[in-house]
């Protein structure tokens, strides 16, 4: 499964580095995605949006055996 988040990751990282952040795939645990986001991501006031609409919706569309995606 690690694989496939990755593959995903990778077709939303564009969007994230057009503005300056990134996103690392930090472990995968019983559906839980925890990923690290770094840059301009990293502190920034919409982040969580990011993380939530962006690319936790995508990952949880892509691959059904994720339940949340959190930042560490």
């Amino acid at each position: 499964m690690q694989e496939k988040i990755e593959a995903v990751l990778n077709r939303v990282r564009p969007a994230l580095q057009a503005d300056g952040g990134d996103v690392e795939l930090v472990e995968v645990n019983d559906g839980v995605v925890k990923v690290k986001l770094t840059g301009a991501c990293n502190g920034c006031a919409m982040a969580t949006m990011t993380l939530r609409m962006g690319i936790e919706r995508v990952l949880k569309e892509q691959i059904p055996e994720v339940k949340e995606v959190v930042a560490v």
